[in-house]
């Protein structure tokens, strides 16, 4: 951790008064980040390189950034950060390569679980879809030294995603844009915001327009993604 994100650890928790509810941690926190620099492979640790810790706030990606608004969400000092970022971001808080939740479904699939899914809950034209994760389609795997990972996961088609849909999730829900690839469960996450004209996504986008943390109606992200996986925090 550098100096500046110690910094932005103890500006933002300050932002959140102790007895503050779910989303509006949610919104408060991830509201922070909105104008952070994208930043791809921030984090340490692969099937030959040893596993570190790193809360890098000055430039996130999508999944660093929903770990940070999650792990901020569950503590009220810096210390409870690093400790909560650990447990949100490796299964039963073990800093490794083998033991970091490296799909977005983890969250839910993986004990203890961090989030519902509740995808197939807001339509009933969700669909499931056999998959094993870290497999590519077109042979070898994304993540080289971890086993694949079968798994069924649920999505809702864009096309089908209606008023009830939108309706149905809440502000602090994390959605992930679903993959065609067998291999993957999704391409892209973010987090639910339900603002004055309807939910956005707020993600750390790497578009060469924006490549920073930014709001995007929920309604145009559809247009641009098969479907979406839709997970509610426990916390």
């Amino acid at each position: 951790m550098t100096a500046r994100s110690g910094e932005r650890i103890d500006q933002m928790l300050a932002l959140v008064p102790l007895d503050a509810s779910s989303d509006v941690r949610a919104e408060r926190l991830s509201r922070a980040f909105l104008g952070t620099p994208y930043g791809a492979d921030t984090l340490v640790g692969s099937a030959t390189e040893p596993e570190r810790l790193v809360a890098d706030l000055e430039r996130v990606d999508c999944l660093t950034l929903v770990d940070y608004v999650e792990a901020l969400k569950r503590s009220r000092t810096r210390a409870d950060v690093v400790d909560a970022l650990a447990t949100v971001r490796y299964r039963d808080g073990v800093v490794g390569f083998a033991t970091r939740r490296h799909f977005f479904t983890d969250w839910a699939a993986t004990t203890p679980a961090l989030a519902t899914d509740v995808t197939a809950t807001l339509s009933a034209y969700a669909v499931s879809v056999p998959k094993v994760l870290n497999q590519k389609d077109a042979g070898g795997v994304y993540l080289p030294g971890l086993p694949p990972v079968p798994r069924s996961v649920s999505y809702i088609p864009s096309a089908r995603v209606n008023d009830a849909v939108l309706h149905g999730v809440r502000t602090g829900d994390y959605v992930g844009a679903y993959a065609d690839d067998g291999g993957l469960d999704v391409t892209h996450v973010g987090i639910v915001v339900i603002g004055p004209d309807g939910p956005v996504l707020r993600n750390a986008s790497s578009l060469d327009t924006d490549e920073r943390v930014v709001d995007t109606p929920l309604s145009s992200y559809l247009r641009t993604v098969p479907g979406i996986v839709v997970l509610r925090p426990l916390s």
